[in-house]
């Protein structure tokens, strides 16, 4: 199961303690928020992306922003194609509703969107449909697996 997939590659950073399971899903922004107790926005939604090499990368960004196909294309070279739902679980390692930066397959690249730089603390999936784990940005810089840099690919957060 990926959440112990989670757990176990947490424990080199002493964070597995953190997760937090729910007895209901947390496989949306808007569940999560729920299961959560907070608001959409510091849900901290992961997606998954191909390029045109057949790699997979992951966005890490706020639940309230959404890629901005221009920034994409400008940063990554290449049109916005997000990976099919029978491509997610072989190509990241987590499920559809648990996919987070953790424990993921070798190779996996993971962006992190300023869209979450504004939140003190926010909430990633930890590889089930009914997890998350508390984090601050720094803590999902050094705990994220693949992690290449922040970048600014989102739009529609700004617009509060």
């Amino acid at each position: 199961m990926a959440i112990e997939k989670v757990r176990e590659y947490l424990k080199q950073f002493n964070m597995e303690q953190k997760i937090q399971e729910f007895e209901t899903s947390s496989a949306t922004v808007e569940l999560a928020a729920q299961a959560v107790g907070c608001e959409p926005k510091r849900i901290a939604k992961t997606l998954s992306f191909k390029l045109t090499d057949g790699s997979a990368i992951l966005i890490v960004c706020a639940g309230d922003a959404k890629v901005d196909n221009p920034k994409y294309k400008a940063y990554f070279g290449t049109k916005a194609k997000m990976l099919g739902a029978d491509e997610v679980e072989p190509m990241i390692g987590h499920a559809i509703g648990g996919v987070c930066p953790f424990g993921i397959n070798d190779g996996v690249k993971v962006y992190l969107d300023v869209s979450l730089k504004r939140f003190e603390t926010f909430f990633p999936a930890a590889g089930s449909h009914n997890s998350c784990i508390e984090l601050t940005c720094e803590e999902l810089e050094k705990t994220s697996k693949g992690y290449v840099e922040w970048v600014d690919l989102c739009k529609g957060w700004q617009e509060e």
